[in-house]
């Protein structure tokens, strides 16, 4: 488990355009250079995010949602799946539940990348109460429900057969990593598919930096040499 080459697609499920480009773009890039095929369940528009009085809410989950569509192309990746929930109002509901189980069974992926369902008392930023609800429903989507063809009917009348994910990888940035990716290659294309979205990091002087420091921390922690990056996560085997 945790190789490139032995896996075909992935999908990536998160809470806000922009959540994958800070904990995975790095790892992404890897992949899709790889000739991986990598698909995006970005569950709201991130319509309570921006910095900008002058814009009306009502434009942002446009805004948000083509920011996240620019910066996914510079990572390789043009499948994405938004499905509109409220920001900063999730819940772990059956129809979130759902609704990631249907984007899991239509892209079939070999593996998955959610966040993490618990919250973190050592990082309130990364506990954010929309990333650990998205996190628990999709674990609840890939363990029962998208490979249980009795579960959500509707989907299988949808023509969504069942699947069974056979690896789950959880975003992590502290303790509880147990595999990590080296991005010292691909960081530049991390930092730049941040900079596509512009009303979350337009006013982040020092991004370049901030991310240099948290991806330092990651490698240091996987025993990787100096001056490497890295992005950690724990994998599971959920076949």
């Amino acid at each position: 488990m945790g190789g490139v080459t032995d896996i075909e697609r992935a999908l990536i499920v998160a809470a806000h355009p922009d959540d994958i480009d800070f904990s995975s773009a790095g790892t992404i890039a890897t992949w899709t250079d790889a000739g991986v095929a990598v698909s995006y369940c970005i569950v709201t528009d991130g319509d309570a995010g921006g910095f900008d009085e002058n814009v009306p809410r009502s434009e942002i989950p446009g805004i948000r949602q083509a920011e996240q569509r620019k910066a996914a192309a510079v990572l390789g990746v043009t499948d994405i799946d938004f499905l509109g929930y409220p920001d900063g109002r999730l819940t772990v509901s059956l129809e979130l539940r759902r609704d990631i189980s249907r984007v899991i069974r239509r892209v079939r992926p070999d593996r998955i990348v959610v966040p993490s369902p618990f919250r973190d008392l050592k990082s309130m930023y990364g506990s954010h109460p929309d990333h650990i609800a998205t996190g628990e429903a999709a674990m609840c989507a890939i363990y029962p429900d998208a490979r249980n063809p009795y579960a959500h009917p509707e989907l299988a009348a949808e023509g969504f057969a069942a699947h069974a994910v056979p690896e789950t990888w959880v975003s992590s940035a502290n303790d509880t990593a147990d595999h990590y990716v080296d991005i010292t290659d691909t960081f530049d294309r991390k930092v730049a598919a941040l900079r596509e979205h512009v009303s979350q990091t337009e006013h982040m002087t020092d991004l370049a930096e901030m991310l240099g420091k948290w991806s330092g921390s990651q490698a240091t922690a996987a025993g990787f040499e100096p001056g490497r990056l890295a992005e950690g996560y724990l994998v599971l085997d959920t076949r």
